[in-house]
């Protein structure tokens, strides 16, 4: 490991299975065997490596995809949240409108009602 790696284990990985099966592999009466793995060999040592790197990816990208969607499910939660305060204001807004357009027409009939009035209780000239 120190070879490959340099002498600072802190940057050494937990396992290099090349190294292993290189170092296992190397020397012995059973050439290709992989020590420590009962009858494991070599080839299929490295079968089960790299399923377990390509598990090992599909496990990081599934971890990756998996905190995508919770962001996004939050970005959706809060746009949706906004979207109903949004919605909620501009039905205030169009309630508040419509009492003033209410209120104007009242102030309108009442000025009219006043011009009217005026009209009919100015005394007769002749």
């Amino acid at each position: 490991m120190r070879e490959r790696y340099g002498d600072d284990t802190l940057t050494h990985p937990e396992f290099d299975s090349d190294l292993w099966m290189e170092v296992g592999s190397s020397g012995g009466p059973d050439k290709n065997q992989v020590y420590g793995l009962s009858n494991t060999t070599v080839d299929n040592f490295r079968s089960a490596c790299s399923v377990s790197t390509v598990g090992s990816s599909q496990s990081k990208e599934f971890m990756a995809l998996q905190q995508h969607t919770a962001q996004l499910t939050e970005k959706y939660n809060h746009l949706s949240a906004e979207y109903a305060r949004l919605k909620a204001s501009q039905a205030q807004q169009r309630a508040e409108s419509e009492q003033q357009k209410a209120a104007c027409e009242q102030l309108c009939e009442m000025v009219m009602n006043m011009a009217t009035q005026s009209r009919t209780c100015a005394p007769n000239p002749l």
